[in-house]
């Protein structure tokens, strides 16, 4: 009808008018006004001729999403609480009650997507989430990695703690999109290895991020209370590097690191510790001698080797240099 060519009325001035219900008493007014003769904004007059020609039965609707797109505008959010009202309307109320319905499957594609435009987030856990994932996001751009401690906050939320939950077991089933949300901020936000691993080798990742090579990273280089120096060194060590994860060996060396050689092994070397007793009276002798130039050695004396065993060599001697007694008599004559 609004297409149809109009007889001019030269004589005749049409007042405009209000199309849709009064404002009830101590509300805005918030009717659209009706005036051809003014050039209007094309986004109003869809808004309008959707409420008012297509969903005529329903404008108890429009006057809430017109209530939520003024809050919206005005608070850049359309986390609505439940007591909230705007003027005289009760928001909150009529936010909730969009929410369940969407949950039931009783609205409509075309309202879902006019809710979504100002921001609607159907699922308060769906809420929480952004927000946290929000705060993930700003610590992951002070730190490097999500691999945060549990006593992590950023934006006044504990980060850490919402972290570790979702890392655990069965945390994120039913909710695929949380996953992917959070790979898409840090694809290692939950590795298969220490947190601790990954946040110093975030650190490292970002110090050699504008070196041309293998960065000098030496220990005693600390960054966020690690020493990041020192967890390389050990890094490279060819045992704890075979210790490695795949994963793990080749982040590092994508960054360049490579393990050290191994060194080669010294052949052992013959022990110069006498073994049994007499061997170490010898020993022991012998080092008197060298020391003192005589074996005479008082009975008392005890002697100590390098390796640190003492040898009481007065007595040993006197053991050792003891003549056995002789046989006494002939032997008896067999019968």
């Amino acid at each position: 009808m609004l297409a149809i060519p109009q007889e001019p009325q030269k004589d005749v001035a049409q007042p405009s008018q209000h199309i849709g219900p009064p404002p009830e008493e101590g509300e805005d007014e918030s009717r659209l006004l009706l005036r051809f003769a003014a050039p209007r904004d094309p986004v109003m007059v869809a808004d309008w001729v959707s409420f008012n020609v297509i969903d005529t039965e329903k404008q108890d609707w429009a006057r809430g999403w017109a209530a939520l797109k003024k809050f919206t505008e005005r608070e850049q959010h359309a986390r609505v609480p439940y007591g909230y009202k705007e003027g005289a309307y009760p928001l909150g109320q009529w936010v909730a009650e969009q929410r369940r319905a969407y949950g039931a499957g009783q609205m409509t594609g075309q309202r879902a997507r006019r809710l979504e435009q100002l921001g609607m987030v159907w699922s308060p856990a769906d809420e929480r989430f952004q927000e946290n994932l929000e705060a993930a996001r700003a610590y992951l751009e002070e730190h490097w990695t999500l691999c945060a401690p549990r006593s992590a906050t950023m934006l006044d939320r504990p980060v850490g703690q919402w972290l570790s939950n979702l890392r655990r077991p069965g945390a994120l089933e039913g909710h695929p999109e949380w996953k992917t949300a959070l790979e898409a901020v840090d694809e290692d936000w939950n590795p298969s290895w220490p947190a601790e691993w990954q946040r110093h080798y975030a650190a490292l990742r970002d110090l050699v991020a504008d070196e041309e090579g293998q960065a000098d990273v030496l220990p005693g280089f600390t960054v966020h209370g690690m020493d990041i120096g020192k967890w390389l060194a050990r890094q490279r060590k060819p045992e704890v590097w075979q210790a490695l994860t795949d994963g793990q060996r080749e982040r590092l060396e994508q960054l360049g690191i490579v393990p050290l050689a191994l060194e080669p092994e010294e052949p052992a070397k013959p022990s110069a510790t006498p073994v049994g007793a007499f061997e170490r009276g010898v020993a022991a002798l012998a080092q008197y001698k060298a020391r003192e130039g005589s074996v005479t050695v008082p009975r008392a004396h005890v002697e100590r080797l390098e390796d640190g065993t003492e040898v009481r060599l007065g007595v040993f001697l006197t053991l050792e240099l003891v003549p056995l007694p002789a046989p006494v008599g002939p032997p008896a004559p067999c019968t």
